[in-house]
């Protein structure tokens, strides 16, 4: 059985030895997410943005930052499709939350502003498996700051279903 990780949007590293400092992170790229992960997490983000009123729109990328299932609300700004789209390729791209990297301009360091192909808001999650990325989940419509609710509702949903799949297995 695969053991999903996920990485709340509001976890900052620490060290070098945190999963989240990348820069010096082992976490090779590994198979794509499965069509079937991706739709559970999808499911999950757009019931959360139901759940509070928020129309979002929700992207699942593979390693390489191809989509492999996107879902919008109806109501959803056209803009948020794309904005999703590119949260998703940036946190898989650069192997952190797009959190962590909106963190870093708030934190003074500009130079991030010219990272090419990287859109630095947050409410986008690389998604880990037995140690390899297979992915990243991104969702936009709402504030950043909701997106990220809904992106987190999808990784816990996630790390539920893994946790209830161990559970089974004993």
């Amino acid at each position: 059985m695969k053991k999903t990780t996920v990485y709340p949007t509001d976890q900052k590293p620490s060290d070098p030895g945190d999963p989240l400092f990348t820069q010096h992170l082992a976490n090779p790229y590994g198979a794509p997410v499965s069509i079937g992960t991706a739709r559970k997490a999808t499911a999950a983000a757009i019931a959360e943005g139901k759940k509070n009123g928020w129309t979002v729109a929700v992207a699942v990328v593979d390693p390489g930052g191809v989509l492999v299932y996107f879902e919008r609300m109806d109501g959803t700004q056209t803009a948020s499709s794309d904005i999703a789209i590119e949260k998703a390729r940036t946190a898989v791209g650069f192997k952190r939350s797009t959190k962590l990297l909106e963190d870093r301009i708030v934190e003074g360091r500009l130079q991030n502003l010219s990272l090419p192909g990287a859109l630095l808001i947050e409410g986008g999650i690389p998604l880990i498996e037995d140690g390899r990325i297979v992915g990243a989940i991104a969702v936009s419509g709402a504030r950043p700051e909701q997106d990220g609710v809904c992106v987190k509702a999808a990784i816990d949903a996630l790390a539920g279903e893994k946790a209830r799949d161990k559970s089974k297995e004993k």
